[in-house]
């Protein structure tokens, strides 16, 4: 009875913090799907990553927060709609809803058929920026977790080496815990600035941390 007592504060708490989140407020009124889209708008800001005509890939895109985004900053007005200046191409094994101008491929990253997919709709181009919000189902066993999340990255971070632009940029999610001093090593060994950053809209009890490499070696 005192876990389940336990477990209903702890979901009331969540709630009452979700409820009064600013960043779930600002979502609401800006239209965005998730509050997550200011954690990649505080990133591009501060790198100056995305750009008008650029190509970029969302990796993990459900609900799509980070594609509304992306959308907005390659249209010359700013608009969730209209003219759309480049090109996104978005992935995610869970369903999403469509986003004008966004190209969705539904499916499995790790899947040799489902790369296939998404370099096809690349056309032969290079991206110029990728960004991954990909994370795995959580198991609460910490090794077999950090195992999981570092598959991700490390396809996200091959993905990234073999179709995007010599000059482009990786925006990645991981955790601190097991694991991370490795995959903060990876980014060194694969470009030439890497920068950790825990934007605003990331909540401070959450161990993520997001991390950037520009300029392939």
């Amino acid at each position: 009875m005192k876990t389940k007592t336990k477990s209903k504060k702890v979901n009331k708490n969540w709630l009452y913090d979700h409820i009064n989140d600013p960043y779930v407020k600002a979502a609401q009124k800006d239209g965005y799907r998730a509050r997550a889209a200011y954690k990649l708008k505080e990133i591009d800001e501060s790198f100056k990553l995305i750009h008008p005509g650029h190509t970029v890939v969302d990796l993990g895109c459900a609900p799509g927060a980070w594609s509304q985004y992306v959308r907005r900053r390659l249209s010359p007005s700013g608009a969730a709609v209209g003219e759309l200046n480049g090109r996104i191409i978005s992935l995610d094994l869970l369903p999403m809803e469509p986003i004008e101008g966004v190209h969705y491929i539904q499916g499995d990253f790790r899947e040799e058929e489902v790369l296939a997919q998404l370099e096809e709709a690349m056309g032969g181009g290079k991206a110029d920026v990728v960004v991954s919000d990909m994370a795995p189902n959580l198991s609460g066993h910490g090794s077999t977790d950090a195992a999981r999340v570092a598959v991700l990255i490390e396809m996200a971070v091959d993905f990234a080496v073999n179709n995007m632009k010599p000059e482009g940029s990786l925006v990645v999610k991981l955790f601190h815990g097991s694991g991370y001093d490795e995959l903060v090593n990876l980014f060194k060994q694969t470009f030439k600035v890497v920068k950790p950053v825990k934007p605003k809209a990331s909540r401070d009890r959450s161990a993520e941390i997001f991390l950037v490499g520009t300029g392939l070696k």
